[in-house]
Parts: structure tokens; sequence; C-alpha cells
């Protein structure tokens, strides 16, 4: 078993890639989105040809906002992200999802159920005034490896770069974006897809889950009304993609392009590679991105709707990434307000997270864990 361990994460870390892009920090004292419409947002009443014109504008204005907010910066990356020998060289990386919850009841069926579903942990915590951040996931985020990390006795779970569910909640939000036990609020995240050793369908549906069904996989909309899909399986990081429904998944693709995300191998989390009952194949015509092999990524998906709605509980894609040596420095700060966003043709919002600052909220909000 410690040979196979060993084995397994020699070849992990021989898994390079290198962005062709990063993104750059944009200072601000609140959230900076450059392109905020998407085509649902254009009036009824305008006729079918116009609404063409205008959907296709639209569409080329993402491409557009995010290749502005690259163009300026050398194709190679300039430092990887982290030390992890994964990463190096990648100068950005997917790092995880964060999800707004309607209250505190909300936030505790949240973190319920994806620890007694699933066995994610707590991560990290942080309370800054009305607001509760909760990250929760499957072992260390620090872009290094831990100190207690040992070749080839320990396992994964405690190896760096796992990715992590943001659970935040604010105490002065009046809107409830999703009540408990009915599908998801919006169809553009199609569904997270998490693969893990086991889950427990009654654990799901005793905190307020919505199984949707379970024959070989699960398929389960969470008590904060995101759509996750769980399969039996083994990965170095269970949390492995957010699937997005696209109106046009070629659009899409150059969207996520522009922010160093490259078409990879489609990853699965049984040996049988989607030829068995429990884990399905590569989804038709659907291309799987991620800015590495090694982080997690996401799945385009052509829709056959004619409009898809945005899931308003889905913040963000949170994408933590290396700045250019002409836009490092004094990105220290620490709150929300800080990072910039784009989103994409979708209506899927990426938020960047410069690395200092991701480094410097990871080390202060920790959450000693027990040795399992």
């Amino acid at each position: 078993m410690k040979v196979i361990l060993y084995l397994s994460l020699l070849t992990n870390c021989l898994a390079f890639t290198t962005l062709s892009r990063v993104v750059p920090h944009q200072q601000t004292s609140t959230t900076t989105t450059l392109f905020q419409t998407s085509s649902n947002d254009l009036p009824s009443d305008v006729t079918t040809t116009r609404r063409t014109l205008l959907q296709n504008t639209l569409t080329t204005t993402a491409t557009a906002a995010a290749a502005a907010a690259v163009a300026f910066l050398p194709n190679q990356a300039e430092a990887a992200v982290g030390t992890l020998p994964e990463y190096a060289t990648s100068n950005a990386i997917l790092q995880g999802i964060t999800v707004d919850v309607a209250d505190k009841s909300q936030q505790d069926e949240m973190i319920a159920f994806l620890s007694n579903s699933f066995d994610f942990k707590i991560l990290r915590r942080r309370v800054t005034g009305s607001v509760t951040d909760t990250w929760m996931g499957f072992g260390p985020e620090q872009l290094s490896i831990p100190s207690d990390f040992e070749i080839p006795v320990s396992s994964f779970a405690k190896y760096g770069g796992h990715a992590s569910i943001h659970i935040r909640y604010d105490s002065k939000s009046l809107s409830p974006l999703y009540k408990r036990g009915e599908d998801a609020p919006g169809d553009n995240i199609a569904y997270l897809q998490v693969g893990v050793p086991t889950y427990r369908i009654s654990a799901m549906v005793k905190n307020g889950g919505n199984v949707l069904d379970a024959y070989g996989i699960v398929n389960v909309v969470s008590p904060s009304g995101l759509p996750m899909r769980g399969i039996v399986g083994i990965m170095p990081d269970p949390i492995m993609f957010v699937a997005i429904n696209c109106k046009n998944v070629k659009e899409s693709k150059a969207f996520y392009e522009q922010l160093g995300f490259m078409e990879q191998e489609y990853p699965y989390a049984r040996p049988s590679k989607g030829t068995g009952q429990f884990e399905p194949p590569q989804p038709p015509k659907s291309i799987y991105m991620a800015p590495s092999p090694s982080c997690m990524g996401v799945l385009l998906l052509p829709s056959t709707k004619k409009r898809i709605s945005q899931n308003p509980v889905v913040k963000s894609l949170n994408l933590v990434y290396t700045p250019s040596e002409s836009q490092s420095g004094g990105s220290g700060g620490s709150g929300e307000g800080d990072i910039m966003t784009l989103k994409d043709p979708s209506g899927v919002v990426t938020g960047f997270i410069p690395v200092d600052m991701f480094e410097q909220v990871e080390k202060t909000t920790l959450v000693p864990q027990q040795d399992s």
C-alpha cells in the first residue's frame, strides 16, 4: 500500500502544465465586476432576430472582457502558485467554490450535510462583522507540502493543494436564496462532482438534501441550493469539478481559455473510467477544462434549453493566481471586497484571489484537525 501511494504521488507530481495567461489583480475597495450582463437580462419584448443579435454581442463582450483582463500579461507563468511540485509551471489554480446561505439554520444544515453525507471536514472558519465564513474540504488547502506529510507513509488527505467549498453566511442578508427541499434555484450550475470512498443517502435526507436520483451515482440538491453529484471512487482530492450548463460550449470554452484554462483529460474516480454503472462516461460534446491537470476544473455541458438562469446561491468559482511583477505587492487585503470578478457567458462568476492574499487568510483561519 505504501509503495502504491508513493508511486501515485510521484505520478501526480509529474503532471505539470503551463498556463497561457495569468489574471491581473486590481486593488479595489469593492468587488469589481467587469461583465455582469447575460442574455437572460434582455427585455422580453425584443424581437427574435434582435434578441439573437444582442445575445451574440453580449457573449462576445464577455469573452472580450476576459481577454482585456489578461491582454498585457506575458504568455508564460512568471511564478508558480505556491511550492507544490504539481503547480511548478502553473500560475493559477481553481481552488474552490463559494456558496451563500440564507440564515444560520441553513448554514448549519449545509455543514452537517457535507460532513455526514460525504465526510467533508471543516478546514477553516472566520467571523468578520455580520459574515461567517466556513471552508470545507478533504485536506489542507495550503499551497506547499505540509510539514507533517511523509512519503510514503502519509495519505493524500494530509497533502496540500486541496480544493474547498466556501460557505458564506451574512446575518444582515434578508434575501432567501433557496427553500429546503426544492429544485436548484437556477440551472447554469449543473452540479459539483465529488469522488468519495462512500456517501450516505440517509444523511443527505436527514440534513436537508433533496435527493433527485441514486442509481449507481447520487444526484442531490444540497441544503444551500448547490446541486451535487456523488461518485463512489478514489481521488487525490475528492472535489473534482463544477459542471456548467452552456448555451454555447464553444463560446464558454473561449472565455475560460482567456483565463488560462486548458482542455484536459476528463477525470475519473474509478478504474473503469466510465464503462461501469457506478460512474458515467464524459457527457457527449462536453469539454473538460482546468488551469492545471492537478486541480479541480470545469465541465462545459451543452444545454438544450433556450434560456439558462443563474443559480443565485453560487457566489463564485475561486481562482488563486500569482500576479505578474508589475501587479504584485500591496494585495495583502483579506476581504472579499478586494478581489476582481468576471462572469462567463452562462452567468457563472469567477473571483480572482492573489496567492499572497489566499495564503495569508488560509493561515489565519485554520481550524485544528484531529488525526483520523
